[in-house]
């Protein structure tokens, strides 16, 4: 493994409100630093020029040298970052196929913080969904294990099948509701044999709400009288009624309506030779709901939540090309520290999920940023926040 040291991670804007932060939990701390460290695992030993590619490639200023005021945070162990993902295809892309993986973390120093960094700092300067603490740089190489993958397992169902689902739905966090429970034991009965902890975790995935609308699209009763339609034909009723102008809905990756007719440069494939087309440029529209991400980890989250969108529509029909996005947020009372209000009653919230402040500080940016790196403009938005 090569550590390499990075530039700055932080703007100026951005460590006067990480210390601003940090000095309300700890007025000890003064001021707030971050660097980039970049871990490089590759195959044998990088040769002067593969180095010297490396440190072009990732503006690095040189091997890291480690401190006892440096705090180190990095990916989770057994995850691998999009930001990894992307940097190790670039780096193949130039010649450095020896490669393995480029991963990135930072490097914290707070000015005036005793040593060691307290947990209620570190808390701060992590996101305890993605990220860990990493107690020296030699620990990174938790990041790339080196074992073989672990073996997979049975679920013995024995006497009572529910009973041992219902703990494998415990131990293993796959959240299966007691008729799944019920359908998967009379299932593997009927097949006389146990469950693999594999087959369970893919039937807990596949058969989710996200994967597939069992609820959205299910079979409704209220007060022992059927439902004429699922939710989800209720919501289309709109549509079948009354499209106007609406040519694609509920049947793609995103709607399309009518739009008009223009001029379009392109060749056609009998020629080869790009000539004018006078045809219709029809208007295709995306909305992408990412709530649980944005509020798990509100910057990749929101990111993420701009690139599903973009990824939908290009996927519609034979393709799309991308014009303009927006952004909305509405979330919770904000409950500024300095700038409290009468009806900002504090109603909790579960320790997993960040705050209405906090998705409003990163999820905007993450999202904006993710356009602007797709070199798609997000021009317009929403934000209000209710309870």
């Amino acid at each position: 493994m090569l550590l390499l040291q990075g530039g700055p991670a932080l703007s100026g804007f951005e460590r006067d409100r990480r210390a601003d932060e940090l000095g309300r939990v700890d007025p000890a701390v003064t001021g707030v630093q971050a660097d980039f460290l970049y871990a490089v695992w590759l195959h044998g030993e990088a040769d002067a020029g593969a180095t010297a590619r490396l440190h072009e490639l990732l503006a690095a200023t040189g091997a890291y040298g480690h401190a006892a005021s440096h705090l180190i945070v990095a990916p989770r162990p057994g995850t691998i970052s999009p930001w990894s993902s992307k940097a190790t295809d670039i780096a193949h892309t130039a010649g450095l196929a020896q490669v393995v993986r480029i991963e990135r973390a930072l490097v914290w120093r707070l000015d005036g913080a005793a040593l060691p960094i307290s947990g209620e700092l570190r808390e701060l300067l992590h996101d305890r969904m993605t990220e860990a603490v990493f107690a020296g740089p030699d620990d990174l190489a938790t990041l790339m294990p080196t074992g073989s993958a672990r073996d997979g397992s049975h679920v013995a169902l024995g006497k009572d099948g529910e009973a041992a689902l219902r703990a494998a739905n415990v131990e293993m966090g796959l959240s299966l509701s007691d008729p799944e429970i019920a359908y998967l034991a009379d299932g593997f009965a009927a097949l006389g044999r146990d469950p693999t902890d594999t087959e369970l975790m893919m039937f807990a995935q596949a058969n989710s709400e996200h994967c597939r609308h069992k609820i959205f699209n299910a079979s409704w009763q209220i007060d022992g009288v059927p439902l004429d339609g699922s939710l989800f034909d209720r919501i289309r009723h709109t549509h079948r009624s009354n499209p106007g102008r609406v040519l694609v809905a509920y049947s793609d990756n995103s709607a399309v309506s009518a739009g008009y007719s223009a001029d379009r440069l392109l060749p056609p494939p009998e020629s080869g030779s790009y000539r004018y087309e006078f045809e219709a440029v029809n208007l295709l529209m995306k909305v992408e709901t990412h709530n649980h991400p944005t509020a798990i980890s509100p910057y990749p989250g929101a990111a993420t939540g701009s690139g599903g969108e973009i990824r939908d529509e290009g996927a519609t029909g034979i393709g799309r090309r991308p014009k303009a996005g927006l952004t909305g947020f509405a979330v919770s009372h904000l409950r500024i520290p300095t700038l409290p209000q009468p009806w900002e009653e504090s109603a909790g919230r579960p320790s997993h999920i960040a705050s209405a402040l906090d998705i409003m500080l990163d999820g905007p940016i993450g999202a904006a940023r993710f356009n602007n790196e797709f070199g798609r403009p997000a021009l317009c938005g929403f934000f209000r926040s209710f309870e």
